[in-house]
Protein backbone atom coordinates (compact mmCIF):
# COMPACT_ATOMS: atom_id res chain seq x y z
CA UNK A 1 0.00 0.00 0.00
CA UNK A 2 1.38 3.36 -0.92
CA UNK A 3 1.36 6.46 1.77
CA UNK A 4 -1.61 8.00 -0.01
CA UNK A 5 -3.74 4.88 -0.02
CA UNK A 6 -2.62 3.95 3.40
CA UNK A 7 -3.90 7.79 4.57
CA UNK A 8 -7.16 7.77 2.59
CA UNK A 9 -7.96 3.93 4.44
CA UNK A 10 -7.56 5.18 7.51
CA UNK A 11 -9.66 8.35 6.80
CA UNK A 12 -12.11 6.42 5.59
CA UNK A 13 -12.00 7.83 1.89
CA UNK A 14 -10.51 7.99 -1.66
CA UNK A 15 -6.60 8.64 -2.12
CA UNK A 16 -8.04 11.62 -4.08
CA UNK A 17 -10.21 13.38 -1.30
CA UNK A 18 -6.82 13.41 0.80
CA UNK A 19 -5.17 14.54 -2.20
CA UNK A 20 -7.56 17.45 -2.41
CA UNK A 21 -8.11 18.12 1.41
CA UNK A 22 -3.92 18.66 1.31
CA UNK A 23 -3.32 20.61 -1.67
CA UNK A 24 -6.71 22.01 -2.04
CA UNK A 25 -8.27 22.06 1.57
CA UNK A 26 -11.07 24.86 1.34
CA UNK A 27 -12.76 22.32 -1.22
CA UNK A 28 -13.54 19.38 1.08
CA UNK A 29 -15.77 19.32 4.00
CA UNK A 30 -14.45 20.43 7.16
CA UNK A 31 -15.38 17.29 9.11
CA UNK A 32 -13.85 15.17 5.86
CA UNK A 33 -10.78 17.39 6.54
CA UNK A 34 -10.09 16.52 9.87
CA UNK A 35 -10.72 12.96 9.62
CA UNK A 36 -7.68 13.17 6.73
CA UNK A 37 -5.80 15.02 9.01
CA UNK A 38 -5.70 12.66 11.95
CA UNK A 39 -5.38 9.85 9.88
CA UNK A 40 -1.96 11.52 8.39
CA UNK A 41 -0.92 12.09 12.15
CA UNK A 42 -1.74 8.61 13.15
CA UNK A 43 0.60 7.38 9.98
CA UNK A 44 3.74 9.43 11.43
CA UNK A 45 3.42 11.99 8.51
CA UNK A 46 3.78 15.59 7.94
CA UNK A 47 1.51 17.19 6.90
CA UNK A 48 3.99 19.59 4.88
CA UNK A 49 6.06 16.73 3.58
CA UNK A 50 2.62 15.14 2.71
CA UNK A 51 1.88 17.69 0.39
CA UNK A 52 5.12 17.96 -1.41
CA UNK A 53 5.23 14.53 -1.85
CA UNK A 54 1.59 14.45 -3.76
CA UNK A 55 2.88 17.96 -6.13
CA UNK A 56 5.88 15.66 -7.03
CA UNK A 57 3.74 12.65 -7.33
CA UNK A 58 6.65 10.58 -6.18
CA UNK A 59 9.27 10.37 -3.72
CA UNK A 60 13.39 9.43 -4.76
CA UNK A 61 14.51 8.90 -1.47
CA UNK A 62 14.95 5.83 0.64
CA UNK A 63 15.72 5.49 4.44
CA UNK A 64 18.93 4.19 6.02
CA UNK A 65 18.78 3.57 9.79
CA UNK A 66 21.87 1.91 11.16
CA UNK A 67 23.02 0.90 14.72
CA UNK A 68 26.37 3.10 14.77
CA UNK A 69 28.95 4.46 12.63
CA UNK A 70 31.68 2.24 13.46
CA UNK A 71 34.04 1.33 10.11
CA UNK A 72 31.61 -1.97 9.65
CA UNK A 73 28.46 0.31 9.38
CA UNK A 74 30.05 3.04 7.00
CA UNK A 75 31.31 0.78 4.81
CA UNK A 76 27.61 -0.87 4.73
CA UNK A 77 26.57 2.82 4.08
CA UNK A 78 28.56 3.59 1.49
CA UNK A 79 27.54 0.17 -0.39
CA UNK A 80 23.98 1.34 -0.54
CA UNK A 81 24.33 5.27 -1.08
CA UNK A 82 26.66 3.97 -3.99
CA UNK A 83 23.96 2.01 -5.53
CA UNK A 84 21.43 4.45 -4.46
CA UNK A 85 22.95 6.94 -6.66
CA UNK A 86 23.20 4.42 -9.62
CA UNK A 87 19.47 4.66 -9.29
CA UNK A 88 18.71 8.20 -9.33
CA UNK A 89 17.67 7.79 -5.17
CA UNK A 90 18.52 10.34 -2.52
CA UNK A 91 19.78 8.48 0.86
CA UNK A 92 18.23 9.68 4.01
CA UNK A 93 20.44 8.33 7.15
CA UNK A 94 19.68 7.80 10.85
CA UNK A 95 21.70 6.02 13.76
CA UNK A 96 19.69 4.71 16.33
CA UNK A 97 22.40 3.76 19.03
CA UNK A 98 20.52 0.49 19.45
CA UNK A 99 18.02 2.84 21.29
CA UNK A 100 14.29 2.43 20.75
CA UNK A 101 13.55 6.12 21.42
CA UNK A 102 16.06 6.92 18.40
CA UNK A 103 15.04 4.30 16.53
CA UNK A 104 11.47 5.91 16.76
CA UNK A 105 12.50 9.06 16.60
CA UNK A 106 14.40 8.42 13.12
CA UNK A 107 11.39 6.65 11.78
CA UNK A 108 8.95 8.83 12.72
CA UNK A 109 10.63 11.40 10.95
CA UNK A 110 11.60 9.15 7.90
CA UNK A 111 7.80 8.66 7.38
CA UNK A 112 7.38 11.90 7.49
CA UNK A 113 9.38 12.31 3.88
CA UNK A 114 7.79 9.59 2.43
CA UNK A 115 10.08 7.09 1.08
CA UNK A 116 9.91 5.13 -1.11
CA UNK A 117 11.19 2.26 1.15
CA UNK A 118 13.54 1.80 4.25
CA UNK A 119 16.78 -0.27 4.88
CA UNK A 120 17.61 -0.90 8.47
CA UNK A 121 19.40 -2.89 11.07
CA UNK A 122 17.09 -3.30 13.78
CA UNK A 123 17.46 -3.01 17.15
CA UNK A 124 16.17 -5.24 19.94
CA UNK A 125 13.28 -2.72 20.13
CA UNK A 126 12.09 -2.81 16.03
CA UNK A 127 8.75 -4.76 16.88
CA UNK A 128 7.60 -2.18 19.06
CA UNK A 129 7.87 0.20 16.26
CA UNK A 130 6.00 -2.14 13.63
CA UNK A 131 2.92 0.85 13.18
CA UNK A 132 5.62 3.13 11.89
CA UNK A 133 7.21 0.52 9.29
CA UNK A 134 3.33 -0.47 8.68
CA UNK A 135 3.16 -0.52 4.39
CA UNK A 136 6.59 0.50 3.94
CA UNK A 137 9.24 -1.58 2.34
CA UNK A 138 11.58 -2.54 4.39
CA UNK A 139 14.90 -4.39 4.19
CA UNK A 140 16.45 -5.53 7.14
CA UNK A 141 20.46 -5.33 7.00
CA UNK A 142 23.06 -7.26 8.78
CA UNK A 143 20.41 -8.57 11.26
CA UNK A 144 16.69 -9.52 11.12
CA UNK A 145 14.16 -8.74 13.51
CA UNK A 146 11.59 -11.97 12.37
CA UNK A 147 9.18 -8.86 11.41
CA UNK A 148 6.44 -10.35 9.05
CA UNK A 149 7.07 -8.89 5.33
CA UNK A 150 10.33 -7.95 5.87
CA UNK A 151 13.02 -8.85 3.23
CA UNK A 152 16.59 -9.48 4.52
CA UNK A 153 20.17 -9.13 3.22
CA UNK A 154 22.40 -10.89 5.70
CA UNK A 155 25.92 -12.77 5.95
CA UNK A 156 26.01 -16.95 6.62
CA UNK A 157 27.27 -16.09 10.08
CA UNK A 158 26.71 -19.25 11.44
CA UNK A 159 28.66 -20.99 8.88
CA UNK A 160 31.40 -18.43 9.46
CA UNK A 161 31.92 -18.94 13.04
CA UNK A 162 31.74 -22.27 12.45
CA UNK A 163 34.91 -22.12 10.62
CA UNK A 164 36.84 -20.36 12.54
CA UNK A 165 36.69 -22.39 15.57
CA UNK A 166 36.99 -25.06 13.57
CA UNK A 167 40.58 -23.52 12.83
CA UNK A 168 41.22 -23.24 16.28
CA UNK A 169 40.34 -26.83 16.99
CA UNK A 170 42.42 -27.85 13.97
CA UNK A 171 45.53 -26.33 15.85
CA UNK A 172 45.16 -28.16 19.23
CA UNK A 173 42.84 -26.13 20.92
CA UNK A 174 40.58 -27.41 23.50
CA UNK A 175 39.88 -25.06 25.99
CA UNK A 176 38.12 -21.84 24.03
CA UNK A 177 36.90 -18.95 25.10
CA UNK A 178 34.14 -16.54 23.42
CA UNK A 179 32.94 -12.83 23.58
CA UNK A 180 29.13 -12.05 21.67
CA UNK A 181 26.69 -9.62 21.37
CA UNK A 182 23.78 -9.73 23.50
CA UNK A 183 21.78 -13.13 22.55
CA UNK A 184 18.80 -11.41 21.71
CA UNK A 185 20.02 -9.50 18.27
CA UNK A 186 19.94 -12.64 15.48
CA UNK A 187 23.68 -11.84 14.77
CA UNK A 188 25.37 -13.29 18.12
CA UNK A 189 22.17 -15.81 18.07
CA UNK A 190 23.82 -17.23 14.98
CA UNK A 191 27.36 -17.23 15.81
CA UNK A 192 27.18 -18.44 18.87
CA UNK A 193 25.11 -21.25 17.35
CA UNK A 194 28.20 -21.65 15.00
CA UNK A 195 30.79 -21.58 17.58
CA UNK A 196 28.89 -24.90 19.53
CA UNK A 197 28.29 -26.18 16.12
CA UNK A 198 32.42 -26.42 16.04
CA UNK A 199 32.85 -27.38 19.43
CA UNK A 200 30.43 -30.64 19.13
CA UNK A 201 32.06 -31.49 15.70
CA UNK A 202 35.76 -31.47 17.31
CA UNK A 203 34.42 -33.18 20.45
CA UNK A 204 35.13 -30.11 22.82
CA UNK A 205 32.71 -29.21 25.40
CA UNK A 206 30.79 -26.34 25.96
CA UNK A 207 31.77 -24.52 28.89
CA UNK A 208 29.97 -21.80 29.69
CA UNK A 209 32.02 -20.17 32.29
CA UNK A 210 34.42 -19.58 29.12
CA UNK A 211 31.63 -16.86 27.87
CA UNK A 212 31.26 -13.60 27.94
CA UNK A 213 28.43 -11.08 26.28
CA UNK A 214 28.97 -7.65 25.25
CA UNK A 215 27.05 -5.12 23.58
CA UNK A 216 29.33 -5.19 20.51
CA UNK A 217 31.71 -2.03 21.26
CA UNK A 218 34.96 -1.60 22.33
CA UNK A 219 34.44 -1.26 26.01
CA UNK A 220 32.46 -4.44 26.21
CA UNK A 221 35.16 -6.34 24.15
CA UNK A 222 37.56 -4.81 26.55
CA UNK A 223 35.84 -6.30 29.85
CA UNK A 224 35.17 -8.98 29.21
CA UNK A 225 38.35 -10.41 27.47
CA UNK A 226 39.49 -9.07 31.16
CA UNK A 227 37.36 -11.59 32.65
CA UNK A 228 38.54 -14.02 30.80
CA UNK A 229 42.08 -13.76 30.64
CA UNK A 230 43.33 -12.12 33.95
CA UNK A 231 43.26 -15.13 35.99
CA UNK A 232 45.96 -17.65 36.49
CA UNK A 233 47.21 -19.13 32.91
CA UNK A 234 46.28 -22.81 34.19
CA UNK A 235 42.35 -21.04 34.23
CA UNK A 236 43.01 -19.16 30.97
CA UNK A 237 41.70 -20.22 27.48
CA UNK A 238 44.34 -20.66 25.25
CA UNK A 239 42.28 -19.33 22.39
CA UNK A 240 39.40 -17.16 21.85
CA UNK A 241 37.02 -16.43 19.39
CA UNK A 242 35.01 -12.49 19.16
CA UNK A 243 31.74 -12.26 17.36
CA UNK A 244 32.78 -8.86 16.12
CA UNK A 245 35.20 -5.96 15.41
CA UNK A 246 34.55 -3.97 17.72
CA UNK A 247 34.70 -5.98 20.62
CA UNK A 248 38.04 -7.95 19.27
CA UNK A 249 39.85 -4.36 19.09
CA UNK A 250 38.63 -4.06 22.99
CA UNK A 251 40.20 -7.79 23.59
CA UNK A 252 43.32 -6.78 21.77
CA UNK A 253 43.81 -3.69 24.14
CA UNK A 254 43.21 -5.86 27.26
CA UNK A 255 45.78 -8.79 25.89
CA UNK A 256 48.23 -5.44 25.96
CA UNK A 257 47.11 -4.63 29.19
CA UNK A 258 47.88 -7.93 31.07
CA UNK A 259 51.06 -8.21 28.84
CA UNK A 260 49.88 -11.05 26.53
CA UNK A 261 51.63 -11.52 23.19
CA UNK A 262 49.45 -13.24 19.84
CA UNK A 263 49.80 -16.01 19.65
CA UNK A 264 52.54 -16.89 21.67
CA UNK A 265 50.23 -17.00 25.03
CA UNK A 266 46.60 -17.05 23.29
CA UNK A 267 45.05 -17.43 19.77
CA UNK A 268 42.48 -15.17 18.89
CA UNK A 269 39.87 -15.40 15.75
CA UNK A 270 37.17 -12.92 15.03
CA UNK A 271 34.42 -11.95 13.02
CA UNK A 272 35.22 -9.34 10.52
CA UNK A 273 37.83 -7.78 8.93
CA UNK A 274 39.55 -4.60 9.04
CA UNK A 275 42.61 -2.49 8.32
CA UNK A 276 43.35 -2.67 11.76
CA UNK A 277 43.03 -6.35 11.49
CA UNK A 278 45.41 -6.78 8.94
CA UNK A 279 47.96 -4.15 10.66
CA UNK A 280 48.56 -5.91 13.79
CA UNK A 281 51.13 -8.03 14.39
CA UNK A 282 50.83 -10.54 13.56
CA UNK A 283 47.61 -10.11 11.51
CA UNK A 284 44.52 -11.20 13.10
CA UNK A 285 42.47 -14.15 11.61
CA UNK A 286 38.76 -13.38 10.69
CA UNK A 287 35.56 -14.43 9.15
CA UNK A 288 35.68 -11.90 6.83
CA UNK A 289 32.39 -9.80 5.54
CA UNK A 290 31.36 -8.67 2.22
CA UNK A 291 30.66 -5.28 3.97
CA UNK A 292 30.53 -3.36 0.93
CA UNK A 293 28.87 -6.03 -1.02
CA UNK A 294 25.93 -6.40 1.92
CA UNK A 295 25.21 -2.58 1.53
CA UNK A 296 24.91 -2.91 -2.32
CA UNK A 297 22.39 -5.97 -2.11
CA UNK A 298 20.72 -4.88 0.31
CA UNK A 299 19.62 -1.07 -2.17
CA UNK A 300 19.57 -3.57 -4.37
CA UNK A 301 16.81 -5.97 -3.25
CA UNK A 302 14.90 -2.63 -1.85
CA UNK A 303 14.66 -1.52 -5.91
CA UNK A 304 13.62 -5.11 -6.73
CA UNK A 305 10.66 -4.89 -4.11
CA UNK A 306 9.24 -1.95 -4.99
CA UNK A 307 9.17 -3.25 -8.28
CA UNK A 308 7.67 -6.75 -7.94
CA UNK A 309 5.67 -5.71 -4.50
CA UNK A 310 5.25 -8.29 -1.84
CA UNK A 311 7.97 -11.55 -2.83
CA UNK A 312 9.52 -12.02 0.01
CA UNK A 313 13.90 -11.52 -1.06
CA UNK A 314 15.94 -13.24 1.21
CA UNK A 315 20.02 -13.35 0.88
CA UNK A 316 22.98 -15.00 2.47
CA UNK A 317 26.12 -14.26 1.37
CA UNK A 318 29.37 -16.16 2.01
CA UNK A 319 31.57 -14.73 4.61
CA UNK A 320 34.84 -16.45 4.25
CA UNK A 321 37.55 -17.30 7.07
CA UNK A 322 40.93 -16.22 6.12
CA UNK A 323 43.72 -17.61 8.72
CA UNK A 324 46.49 -16.01 9.45
CA UNK A 325 49.15 -14.99 12.06
CA UNK A 326 47.65 -14.56 15.24
CA UNK A 327 46.58 -18.77 15.60
CA UNK A 328 49.17 -20.92 16.45
CA UNK A 329 49.36 -24.30 18.12
CA UNK A 330 48.53 -23.69 22.15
Amino acid sequence: MNRLAEIAALAGVSPSTVSRALSRPELVAERTRRRIMNAVEATGFRQNEVARSLKQQTSRTIGLVVTDLNPFHATLVKGVQDTAERNDLNVILFTSDDSAAREREALSILRSHMPQGLILIPSAHTALHAQLLRGLTVVELDRQSGMDGAHTVQVNNRAGARDAVRHLIAQGHQRIGAIFGQLHVSTAQERHQGFRDALAEGGVAYDETLVRYGNDLEPSGRAAALELLDVSPGARPTALFVSNHEMAVGAIIAMRSLGLKLPRDISLTSFDDSRLMLLHEPPISVVAQPTYELGVRACEVLIAALADGDVPHHVRLDAPFIARGSVAPP
